[in-house]
């Protein structure tokens, strides 16, 4: 998604230099025309808006902080725009070490999938200061169809996130489950989809990602393990504000169970790949 997000960062007539763990990215945005760096130091030296697309918080904390970390060379009055799904505690806790240098930290968690970050169609749900938005809409315009502000400190944006990512996996484990069990009733799977996308139990989920299991077709758009981390935290949030959360935990089985079984970065419709392997149940492509 963060190579999407630089693209429509480019389009919009930004300076945009890129960084990443993998220098075939970085070789390929420098082809369409960005400027590589091969730190995110050397990305953040003079910018004014830096946006950070990793998997948690722990990255983003490197990202920060860590050797050759954008706080070493970011200008003061600069914003962080960090777009990973974390903890909301912990957005708190790196907003607050960020601004203590003179630095904005924006919460500017994503949703929408490569194909919109490339688009400029995110939906981005962000909480931060005053300073920080006015700093960071012209970026954020950029990158987003919708842009929701959601409060004047981080952590809110990630929380927002998190009820989203409750939802989400729920959708996609229980999708799952009922396309394993058509396929266990000897039903048209193609006819399934077509039949329930045009009614009551159709999800967004459902629409998106059961095709991919009618096409076999489990390259990651985005993956179990994804989920397993995502349904982690929110156990954990539950678990210390001591509130029952069993449909999620019980989605969150699924996805670990999917990832125990190899298939953790392949994309997050293999739970239904999961169902049929425990009960001989045959997709296709399998």
């Amino acid at each position: 998604m963060g190579f999407g997000m630089a693209q429509s960062l480019k389009r919009a007539g930004f300076d945009v230099a890129g960084c990443d763990v993998t220098q075939d990215a970085v070789a390929r945005w420098v082809a369409e025309g960005g400027r590589g760096a091969a730190t995110p130091a050397e990305a953040a030296r003079d910018a004014a808006v830096v946006v950070s697309v990793v998997v948690n918080a722990a990255q983003t904390e490197t990202i920060l902080f860590g050797k050759d970390g954008v706080a070493d060379t970011l200008p003061e009055g600069a914003v962080f725009i960090s777009s990973a799904t974390m903890d909301p505690d912990i957005a708190r806790k790196l907003a607050k070490r960020l601004e203590a240098t003179g630095r904005h930290y924006l919460d500017a968690p994503i949703s929408g999938g490569a194909q919109r970050a490339a688009q400029g169609e995110l939906t981005i749900l962000a909480s931060g200061s005053a300073a920080a938005f006015v700093k960071a809409r012209p970026a954020l315009d950029a990158m987003s169809a919708r842009l929701y502000e959601l409060g004047d400190e981080a952590g809110q944006g990630a929380a927002f996130k998190m009820i989203n990512q409750l939802l989400a996996g729920v959708h996609i484990a229980a999708a799952s489950e009922a396309m394993a069990f058509a396929a266990r009733q000897g039903l048209d799977l193609a006819r399934v989809y077509e039949v329930i996308t045009a009614s009551a139990g159709n999800s967004w989920m459902f629409e998106n990602r059961m095709p991919h299991v009618l096409d076999g077709d489990y390259t990651p758009r985005s993956a179990v393990d994804i989920f397993v981390k995502d349904l982690g935290i929110i156990q954990d949030m539950a678990r210390n504000a001591k509130f029952p959360v069993p449909v999620s935990a019980a989605a969150l089985q699924m996805f670990l169970m999917t990832s125990a079984a190899g298939m953790g970065r392949d994309d997050d419709a293999s739970v239904a790949r999961m169902y049929a392997r425990v009960t001989g149940t045959r997709l296709p492509g399998e």
